[in-house]
């Protein structure tokens, strides 16, 4: 990559065999399902998960949206834990987009929205309600350090869903950073959920484009949904290649950015004026706070990174950070932030005042 880039895995760069995977790519019309190579993605995610099917769309909230819109209906509600991306970062599309209703509930440290909040989420048959549809999940969950979800949560959430008549949808847009941190197999997961769509374009480093798994019947309304939401794209072998490398070849190396993180999370925490927030660095997300304290904002500092050492991280408001590793973040790469954080929060530098 041309810089040093710590805002998100979302901007990695395709790896030299995921290009050459692209370059030659068999290909067809995937809207008419004759692209064997989109195919063959959606069958090997789908195999991965012990699912049924594979959808290939175009992002991860496309594979979110798709799975509300296939498993609810307008006037329909849905259950989701607060702070959860599919209802703070997704342009609140179920109800945009689907009429659908959230129905928001607490998280703890980790991202877990409790088993009796759920069941009190859950509406009685009542024509003044709105009808309980869906509980949406999360794995890992990005505003809780992406903390990894244990598998004997989403077996306690799926056995109040079934009780009552629910469907289960996971957003796992960094699901198999969950599974190799807790050291289990995607299907274990899975096999408590209904759906699951995941990025291909995060910490699996393509280019582009997220696999949503389910049932057979779930994934033909899935398909219809994305029709909707314009994600019905043509010659998307090129793209699905690339895909293929990524569970192939990225899955296993996850360990190493996990690695990365807790070395930055060490590092930031001997810096003065810095603190690392929230539950243990678990897998690639790393969110560290600025003391109030400091002559400086979070926009300074990320200017001066950039213009000294073309390092660039980005955060919230003015004084909380967000880092994230990923394949083109190493050891080097992690010092370099931390000694250029070190350098910028020095004693002599803050009594001059931030530039």
């Amino acid at each position: 990559m041309d810089r040093v880039d710590f805002r998100s895995d979302t901007v990695t760069w395709p790896t030299e065999p995921m290009r050459e995977a692209m370059a030659t790519a068999r290909i067809g019309d995937d809207v008419y399902g004759e692209d064997p190579t989109v195919n063959a993605l959606e069958e090997h995610a789908a195999a991965m998960l012990g699912m049924e099917a594979g959808l290939f769309v175009a992002s991860g909230t496309m594979g979110n949206l798709a799975a509300i819109l296939a498993h609810a209906g307008r006037g329909d509600e849905a259950i989701v834990g607060q702070w959860s991306h599919s209802i703070t970062a997704e342009a609140g599309g179920m109800a945009t987009v689907g009429g659908i209703v959230p129905r928001v509930v607490p998280t703890d440290e980790i991202g877990r929205m409790s088993i009796n909040d759920i069941r009190a989420a859950i509406n009685v048959d009542d024509p003044h309600l709105a009808r309980t549809r869906l509980i949406l999940l999360e794995n890992t969950f990005g505003e809780r350090n992406g903390y990894p979800l244990p598998e004997s949560y989403f077996a306690g959430v799926g056995e109040v869903a079934r009780e009552n008549g629910l469907a289960v949808h996971l957003d796992g847009a960094r699901f198999f950073n969950a599974t190799v941190a807790l050291g289990v197999e995607p299907a274990a997961i899975a096999q408590h959920v209904d759906s699951v769509s995941f990025c291909l374009s995060k910490g699996l480093c393509a280019p582009v484009g997220s696999v949503l798994c389910g049932s057979q019947e779930f994934i033909y309304r899935a398909r219809r949904a994305r029709k909707v939401l314009g994600g019905g794209m043509r010659q998307a072998g090129i793209l699905a290649a690339a895909g293929l490398v990524a569970l192939d070849q990225m899955i296993p190396r996850l360990r190493e950015d996990h690695a990365n993180a807790q070395r930055l999370a060490e590092g930031l925490a001997r810096i003065p004026g810095l603190s690392v927030v929230g539950p243990e660095v678990k897998t690639n997300i790393v969110f560290f706070h600025l003391s109030d304290a400091l002559p400086f904002t979070l926009d300074q500092i990320a200017r001066r990174l950039r213009a000294e050492a073309n390092v660039w991280i980005g955060g919230y408001g003015t004084n909380d950070f967000r880092a994230v590793t990923h394949y083109w973040i190493g050891p080097q790469e992690v010092d370099l932030l931390v000694e250029q954080l070190h350098s910028i929060l020095t004693e002599e530098n803050v009594a001059l005042g931030a530039t």
